[in-house]
């Protein structure tokens, strides 16, 4: 009921918002007042429903640092694989990288819960063990599904490290707290992002020094299995009021889109993600976002 609350606030904000623009040149100057006096408050709440935490400590460690999406992957070397995550380190670059829960509980360093794509085998990641998992390889070559653990030492004392969880089945506390539980372990700068709103709301009320960053994308464009209301939230960003994030992680190609345009405008900060071209490259560190990048290889010379 909160979240419908909300979601029909920002709705009747915007709309009286853009009847008053276009009225305005209408008006005359007691209305015009009176116009403000309504906007003004309506724009304070608007405000307060996405805008995000600014000036968290740890943001410098990321700053300028490129990130190869899912490690530096490419021919004989499958995504998210160890060899992929090695690759990226010794080239200097950071890395963003995606997990999930297994049934007893292991981080599985994997995109996809349907197993069926990457390793050519049906089986889904929530339902086999490590050990189960530990028999399946990654496009048809002789790397394993890493674990968490077996990725962080390769970044330690280099490039910082973007961690997104990935939940099913309403696993996000548990795999929020796998996850940190497990950044404690080793020396490796890294924040953490996901597309549920619930671990980020996890992060901030139980580790709130972790830099958490909600995904986002415009999931009105296409079908993705998400009800309305969970497609109206994601792509408006009106989780923020409860989720509070250090960074919005938005894909390139809707990074001109409402929300994230307000975002900008407050100064929030910014990922982009996926980067295909050093054009795009050049684009987003100009905006002063992080580039998520993939498919080439980025030269020093093109910063």
């Amino acid at each position: 009921m909160t979240f419908l609350i909300v979601l029909l606030t920002a709705g009747a904000i915007g709309i009286l918002a853009l009847a008053a623009l276009i009225l305005l040149p209408f008006l005359g100057g007691f209305l015009l007042v009176r116009v403000m006096e309504i906007l003004t408050p309506l724009c304070l709440v608007l405000w307060f429903l996405l805008h995000g935490r600014k000036n968290a400590p740890g943001w410098e460690k990321f700053r300028g640092v490129r990130f190869a999406h899912r490690g530096l992957h490419g021919p004989g070397v499958p995504e998210n694989s160890l060899a992929a995550f090695r690759r990226a380190a010794a080239a200097g670059y950071g890395a963003e990288l995606d997990v999930r829960l297994t049934k007893d509980g292991r981080l599985a360093v994997i995109h996809d819960s349907d197993l069926t794509r990457m390793c050519g085998r049906s089986g889904f990641v929530e339902e086999l063990t490590a050990a189960e998992l530990s028999a399946y390889r990654l496009a048809g070559s002789g790397e394993g599904v890493p674990f968490l653990e077996q990725v962080l030492p390769l970044f330690e004392g280099k490039k910082s490290l973007i961690v997104e969880l990935k939940t099913a089945r309403g696993n996000h506390a548990a795999l929020a707290a796998a996850a940190v539980e497990c950044l404690d372990r080793f020396q490796t700068d890294c924040c953490v992002e996901s597309f549920d709103p619930r671990c980020l709301v996890w992060l901030r009320r139980h580790r709130p020094e972790i830099l958490r960053g909600q995904l986002t994308r415009n999931f009105l464009k296409e079908g993705t299995g998400r009800s309305l209301w969970q497609c109206l939230a994601l792509t408006t960003l009106l989780c923020n009021w409860k989720t509070r994030p250090d960074f919005v992680a938005c894909r390139f190609e809707d990074r001109r889109g409402c929300a994230p345009a307000l975002w900008r405008w407050w100064g929030g900060k910014l990922a982009y993600w996926t980067i295909r071209s050093p054009r795009d490259l050049r684009e987003t560190e100009r905006a002063g976002a992080l580039p998520i990048f993939e498919g080439f290889v980025p030269e020093e010379e093109s910063r």
